[in-house]
């Protein structure tokens, strides 16, 4: 038994190595080309609207605010500035999202986003990313890669397709330090070990974004909340928990397989579904033992477990950490 989980280890080690790899320098690769294009647009954006200041910036060769959606497709989030003029609302009523509204005694003139504030005070999702998409649409036209890129049609979304091979999103957001959101009070659960209180603390003082993106749960209701809700993202949390012993290892092996073997029409699953069934994972097993290097056999296989079975299903239903 013990021979055959060092054999299973050392095959994982040397798919890490040879398929994951491989997998990570051609994205960096793409990645960097990617940046470049999206950088000059976002240049000619700020030229003409200087309020939307590209937040896109490369730190110890890692593009911060840069998510792979899949090998083809990205995500940019642009962090905008000002958001202390206003109070964030979270009350339960928009699953998945918050709204914000001008703190009691501030004027509307008083936000650098005046004109994007609704007669009750709050802050329009909606009408941001519209003014944006407009804005980018025009740098398109006018940035020295006008030839290999274009915008997306027929979405409220900010979409660039670039050299017809990658599609990048890019996000009007801002970054929220120092608060926790009520929709996420119940984690972590109480009758779960893992995370520990100290790893708890930094998820929570590395707060969250909110994203001005359509929310598919508003999606139809033709409400002003739906117009004025951001969406609520926490992508860095999620980085930091899986920091320690072989999680991040061990996502690598799931995203590389991911795009191996379960690129299926419609892509049901993504690199974010790879991510919330490991933080699933983790959950199951809350020991640091159990993700020491010796055990990589056991984690990834229960996952590709879970994996395969949703992915038989016809609309593949995956729970969202």
């Amino acid at each position: 038994m013990i021979a055959t989980q060092a054999k299973l280890v050392y095959q994982l080690n040397k798919y890490y190595n040879e398929r994951c790899q491989a997998r990570k320098a051609a994205i960096a690769k793409t990645i960097r080309e990617v940046c470049k294009v999206v950088s000059d647009v976002l240049k000619e954006v700020e030229v003409q609207e200087p309020r939307f200041i590209s937040s896109l910036s490369e730190i110890d060769t890692r593009f911060e605010g840069m998510e792979v959606i899949a090998p083809n497709e990205f995500e940019v989030v642009l962090y905008l500035n000002q958001m202390g003029v206003f109070n964030f609302v979270d009350d339960g009523s928009l699953p998945g999202c918050a709204v914000l509204k001008l703190s009691d005694g501030r004027k509307r003139s008083m936000s650098l986003w005046v004109e994007f504030i609704t007669a009750s005070g709050y802050l329009s999702a909606r009408k941001i990313r519209s003014r944006f998409q407009t804005l980018v649409a025009q740098a398109v036209d006018k940035c020295s890669y006008r030839d290999v890129v274009k915008m997306v049609a027929d979405t409220s979304e900010v979409k660039l397709r670039i050299r017809e091979r990658y599609v990048v999103q890019i996000t009007p957001a801002f970054k929220c330090t120092g608060i926790w959101p009520r929709s996420a009070a119940q984690w972590p659960m109480p009758h779960i070990p893992w995370p520990g209180p100290n790893r708890v603390a930094e998820v929570k003082a590395e707060g969250f974004n909110l994203l001005s993106k359509e929310c598919y749960s508003l999606t139809g209701k033709q409400s002003s909340a739906e117009s004025d809700a951001w969406v609520l993202q926490f992508a860095e949390a999620e980085n930091r928990l899986l920091m320690s012993g072989c999680r991040k290892k061990c996502l690598s092996i799931l995203k590389t397989l991911r795009d191996r073997h379960l690129e299926l029409p419609g892509q049901p699953l993504n690199n974010y579904h790879m991510k919330s069934l490991l933080l699933y994972e983790c959950e199951k097993h809350p020991r640091e033992t159990d993700w020491d290097e010796s055990c990589l056999g056991d984690r990834p296989r229960l996952v590709c477990v879970c994996v395969c079975v949703c992915a038989r299903l016809p609309h593949p239903r995956l729970p969202l950490a």
